[in-house]
């Protein structure tokens, strides 16, 4: 049994049966002794009918035959004019025992041990064996023992209780029947519902705050799979409350800064005149700028969080998307133009955070002239992935901070000053890519700096094996 609901089904299906059964045997049982003791009452009747007619031929045989020293020829033949006028099988015994005559039937039904004869013992000592005329007992009947005459006992009777009324020994059997079917299905039901109660007690648990509490799973039928379901909600649930909370801390602490700068340029800006208020007056707009920036991806990475798994799924040309992308910063992109089937609006944001990233640590470390930028934007197939390479000559990430740099509000040392950011960008990378069923790594640049690689399963998407260089 692996289902929960096909276990119920049969229990009570397999209860019904035993039921029916039981209670069907018992009842034609109690049919059957009926049936017994009106068919005795009836052969009692009839037997006490033929014994006394019995008795009446026996004095009519009596007086018909010859007396007792008569020669034994004699006896015989007067017996067989009786038992041919008669009809009826007899045989004849002296007063020693010894037969004297038996009539062809008579010999013939003693032989077989059809039907035992009834002794009429007369009044000289001799005895006249008479075949009885009555039907077969019931046991006879049956393939049982024949009965004595006068035997009352009832074969085969039912176990019912004695000194009840008819009826009601029946019905006792029935309701015992009952409470025992009744006391054997309570374990199968205590069992089924058990870890129902348990499944039970973890969610009032979790409910209660133990987010990290999970329930047991054991079985393989509806309750397993509903326990399963639980715990794999319970840890979304756990790892968005967690992410939530990291957000919102990290938020606030990331909010003090600009707001503590406009703040300071506001006061500033009172008693200020000439190209000190245009300079405070731009401070004011950098720090805003800022603190819009931080508000949007911060929503952008709760409702990440929050959303569905899924994304709304649509035909989307990489290769064209990339190209529109690094069009805004003077990069240049190369590669097999392929479809996916993804987010537009959510895979260009990732696209464009990785070129603003480029832009703002793209610039290499020993120069002094800022000039353009070397970066650039590779499309690779390779089997059913596509990568997107986005690289730049900066100084690179150190091996160390290659995973964390895309954990939320993460930035490397010195570079919050310098180029300023909020460290959400590339968290929102990894998480769109995650959404999209990929997902994003840094790998070190050859000659220098970085290359950030979003890949992005196909799947029901084809590629276009044209090439093409923008």
């Amino acid at each position: 049994m692996r289902t929960l609901t096909l276990r119920i089904y049969l229990t009570v299906v397999a209860v019904l049966l035993l039921f029916a059964f039981f209670s069907s045997v018992l009842f034609q049982r109690q049919v059957d002794r009926e049936r017994v003791q009106v068919r005795l009452q009836e052969q009692a009747l009839a037997e006490s009918f033929d014994l006394e007619r019995l008795k009446a031929w026996a004095e009519l045989i009596r007086r018909a035959l010859p007396a007792a020293p008569a020669p034994a020829s004699e006896q015989a033949a007067a017996a067989r004019e009786l038992s041919e006028r008669l009809r009826l099988p007899m045989a004849l015994h002296n007063a020693q025992g010894e037969r004297i005559w038996a009539s062809d039937a008579y010999s013939r039904r003693e032989q077989n041990r059809q039907i035992k004869g009834w002794p009429l013992r007369l009044d000289d000592g001799r005895t006249l064996w008479v075949m009885r005329g009555l039907s077969r007992p019931i046991a006879e009947q049956r393939g049982g023992p024949a009965k004595e005459p006068g035997s009352t006992a009832l074969p085969d009777e039912p176990p019912l209780p004695a000194g009840l009324p008819r009826g009601v020994g029946l019905a006792l059997l029935l309701a015992l029947l009952f409470v025992a079917i009744a006391g054997a299905a309570w374990p199968v039901a205590r069992a089924l519902t058990r870890r129902l109660n348990t499944l039970k007690a973890g969610v009032e648990k979790f409910g209660a705050g133990a987010l990290s509490h999970r329930v047991e799973i054991s079985g393989k039928d509806e309750v397993a799979a509903v326990a399963s379901s639980f715990n794999q909600a319970a840890q979304r649930i756990e790892t968005l409350v967690h992410s939530h909370q990291r957000l919102l801390a990290n938020a606030s602490h990331e909010l003090r800064s600009p707001l503590a700068r406009l703040k300071m340029a506001l006061s500033l800006l009172e008693g200020s005149e000439g190209n000190q208020r245009e300079r405070l007056r731009q401070e004011i707009r950098t720090n805003m700028d800022e603190l819009d920036a931080l508000v949007e991806e911060v929503l952008l990475a709760s409702r990440l969080d929050a959303q569905a798994t899924s994304v709304s799924l649509e035909m989307i040309d990489l290769l064209g998307l990339a190209a529109e992308e690094t069009a805004r910063v003077n990069a240049h992109v190369q590669g097999s133009a392929v479809t996916v089937q993804g987010e537009e609006r959510l895979l260009r944001r990732a696209l464009r955070n990785l070129l603003e990233n480029a832009v703002r640590y793209g610039q290499p470390e020993a120069s002094t002239d800022p000039g353009p930028l070397d970066i650039s934007v590779e499309l690779h197939q390779i089997a059913d992935v596509v990568e997107l390479r986005v690289c730049d000559r900066g100084r690179g990430v150190p091996l160390p901070h290659r995973e964390r740099i895309f954990e939320p509000f993460f930035r490397l040392p010195g570079h919050a000053e310098k180029a300023g950011g909020v460290g959400l960008g590339l968290s929102l990378v990894k998480q769109i890519a995650e959404r999209h069923g990929g997902h994003v790594r840094c790998e070190a640049r050859v000659g220098g700096g970085s290359c950030f690689v979003l890949a992005l399963p196909l799947k029901a998407a084809h590629a276009k094996e044209s090439k093409a260089k923008r």
